[in-house]
């Protein structure tokens, strides 16, 4: 709104109240009560922020989610008047307890940052996540499953769960509860053999399943866990074909997957068992495999319609779009989308949680929780985002999917055989 000066004096008065005011924060209405410190963003600098997830060198989907995460950033823009965001070198998640807390040394190198997305592996969070969120940070994961990194879903707090960490992905306890049904209810197997490898991610999703398929009256006739770096699966075989299981679940990382696959197609009395595996199997490279053809592969519901995503204003069809004239190949990774939401919900939180003083930008640490605890109905790529009391803020839908073809492994994720969604999603906070 224009103001009139009625003389030259009232004009210099008028002016002076006016600067008064930009420079002073008493009439802020930013969140925050700076019980975990603030961070001073001087005019040309950026707001720093840091992108955790691991890269896979061996086909398309290299560092997907660091360019979705870049993508969010170019589409959000500057807030307060200019001050943009910052990525910084994505840093590349190792997938293991062992190297979280480096990961999180490198995310904390500088003191401005203010929030992480990821770390994308469960195992790595595990150790990071508490070492992240004691330095004030926020941590939101766009493909953490574990439910230990969250809660029951029943209101208790699981084992590794931090205030101040989040996640689009959904919990596995609905991974494990789709592939429950899908086995049980619609292929029909009453006896299943579980494969796991013991960290967060595996084992959490053997469990999930596990207790779902028993309460649904299924047996599991062997839970059997793969030591770390074991290279000849003969005992395992062995022990899995002794229970004479209906199927094989096996929630393995990659690289395990593709061992397993390769000696049960070697072994006759594995011909006509159902073999499925979690979403870690969604490589470019292992779905190259002629052995994987045939699997069932559990994951995130991938189907997006005309979801826009509301702090950006792009469509899940633009951002696929935008996303191959960035990295040159259309996003693979299944939790791309997941990323580019987690981004912007970091963004606007960010947004939320700062103000001006002295054309310096002041950032409050608990002010960006504050907006992420209360996040509900936000409206995301992936669709409705909202937050519960552990952080679980995923809409938790799980489709899975058929691999019939190794030669063309980007046609697997279209072909959808079954799709789960939630009765009873987590409730806002």
């Amino acid at each position: 709104m224009r103001t009139r000066c009625f003389t030259a004096a009232t004009c210099v008065l008028l002016a002076a109240s006016l600067l008064a005011s930009a420079c002073s924060d008493s009439d802020r209405s930013s969140l925050g009560n700076g019980s975990l410190g603030t961070v001073t963003v001087r005019p040309g600098d950026s707001i720093q922020i840091r992108s955790i997830s691991s890269f896979d060198p061996s086909g398309p989907g290299d560092q997907d989610y660091l360019h979705a995460v870049e993508l969010a950033v170019e589409d959000y823009g500057p807030i307060h008047g200019g001050f943009s965001f910052e990525v910084g070198e994505g840093i590349d998640d190792p997938c293991s307890a062992d190297s979280g807390p480096s990961m999180a040394g490198a995310a904390l190198a500088d003191a401005t940052t203010v929030g992480v997305i990821g770390p994308s592996c469960s195992a790595t969070a595990t150790t990071a996540v508490p070492l992240i969120t004691a330095g004030g940070l926020v941590v939101i994961s766009m493909s953490n499953t574990s439910p230990l990194l969250t809660s029951d879903l029943a209101d208790t707090p699981s084992e590794h769960y931090k205030p101040g960490y989040y996640r689009t992905a959904h919990n596995d306890l609905y991974q494990g509860e789709a592939v429950s049904a899908f086995l049980h209810d619609e292929l029909g197997p009453q006896n299943v053999a579980v494969v796991h490898e013991g960290d967060a991610y595996t084992q959490g999703l053997a469990e999930a399943f596990r207790s779902a398929f028993e309460r649904r009256g299924g047996t599991v006739t062997d839970f059997i866990k793969i030591e770390l770096g074991t290279t000849d699966l003969s005992e395992v075989l062995d022990q899995i074909a002794a229970g004479q299981p209906e199927a094989v679940f096996m929630p393995l990382v990659a690289n395990t997957t593709a061992e397993l696959l390769a000696v049960l197609r070697q072994h006759e009395a594995f011909d006509d068992t159902v073999l499925v595996s979690g979403d870690a199997a969604l490589h470019h490279s292992l779905l190259e495999l002629p052995t994987t053809q045939g699997l069932f592969i559990s994951g995130p519901d991938l189907e997006f319609g005309d979801n826009i995503n509301q702090a950006t204003g792009v469509d899940a069809k633009q951002a696929a779009e935008r996303f191959e004239a960035k990295a040159g190949t259309p996003p693979f990774r299944a939790f791309w989308a997941h990323a580019y939401d987690a981004t912007t919900l970091l963004l606007d939180a960010v947004n939320a949680a700062s103000h001006l003083d002295r054309g310096k930008l002041v950032i409050d640490r608990a002010g960006i929780r504050d907006y992420l605890d209360q996040t509900a109905g936000y409206q995301g790529i992936i669709g409705t985002v909202s937050c519960d009391l552990f952080g679980d803020c995923g809409p938790s839908k799980i489709a899975i999917i058929e691999h019939r073809d190794s030669d063309n492994p980007e046609a697997a994720r279209d072909n959808v055989v079954y799709r789960f969604t939630p009765q009873s999603p987590p409730t806002g906070r």
